[in-house]
């Protein structure tokens, strides 16, 4: 696939994983046989390249010298953890000027495909949005931010579930924490966004609803596969993940 010099991917990778009960980085976890980062860095590569921005905190060092060893990338630091909406204001002053649009991922989703992101790229320059966030249906949504659809099926909200009252709770449309924006609308967005909520942090979902009451074109596409947005968060969710990979490998 030719390389789009227009897009820059900012992977998310400065989480502390207080449930991993580890002293290692969460995204340096070996998953069958190398770090989970390297996963999802390798997705990126294919699309953008070498335009990627990581923004690291935790083990901030270890992370930078086991990513530099395969990939010459921009790492920006994100010192205090305050949410995700921070974490991309971390990255904002490392993109480089000639990117137009920004690809966020996170550092912990491994089986993320090229394919699905492929999809989302495409889609988001296809209906010229300002915003486009991938989504999935899921029967077991607990734990995940609900995608919130008006009666166009535009994506008017995405609420997190601690934020959530138990009729939004029900809806089984979620966030995957992929979006593709661009650069412009995410700029002046973040500068909108404060952290009056239940976790009292920067939530990178309220850029969501800032476009969508300004008119902006938000959109969402629906992966096909629920297992490509799982996240790891614990020793057994990583184990999971590991067995989702081996089972891949033998196909």
């Amino acid at each position: 696939m030719k390389i789009d010099n227009k897009l820059i991917a900012v992977i998310l990778a400065a989480g502390l994983g207080k449930r991993m009960k580890s002293d290692k980085a969460k995204v340096l976890h070996d998953i069958n046989g190398k770090p989970m980062i390297m996963y999802i860095l390798e997705t990126a590569n294919k699309i953008a390249g070498n335009n990627i921005v990581v923004v690291v905190g935790n083990q901030s060092e270890k992370v930078k010298e086991v990513v530099s060893e395969k990939y010459s990338i921009i790492f920006a630091l994100q010192k205090e953890q305050l949410g995700t909406g921070h974490a991309v204001m971390c990255a904002l002053p490392f993109l480089p000027e000639y990117s137009k649009q920004v690809l966020i991922l996170c550092g912990d989703v491994s089986l993320l495909t090229f394919g699905t992101v492929k999809n989302l790229y495409d889609d988001h320059i296809r209906w010229d949005r300002d915003v486009s966030v991938l989504a999935v249906k899921s029967e077991n949504p607990k734990g995940y931010g609900r995608i919130i659809m008006d009666d166009s099926n535009c994506v008017s909200g995405i609420i997190e579930e601690a934020d959530a009252n138990e009729q939004q709770k029900c809806i089984n449309i979620i966030n995957s924490g992929v979006y593709c924006m661009k650069r412009d609308f995410l700029e002046y967005s973040l500068s909108k966004i404060n952290a009056n909520n239940a976790q009292s942090e920067f939530y990178l979902t309220d850029v969501i609803k800032i476009g969508y009451s300004e008119n902006k074109k938000v959109g969402a596409v629906i992966g096909q596969d629920s297992e490509e947005v799982l996240g790891v968060n614990s020793m057994e969710e990583l184990m999971v993940v590991e067995s989702i990979i081996k089972k891949r490998a033998m196909l």
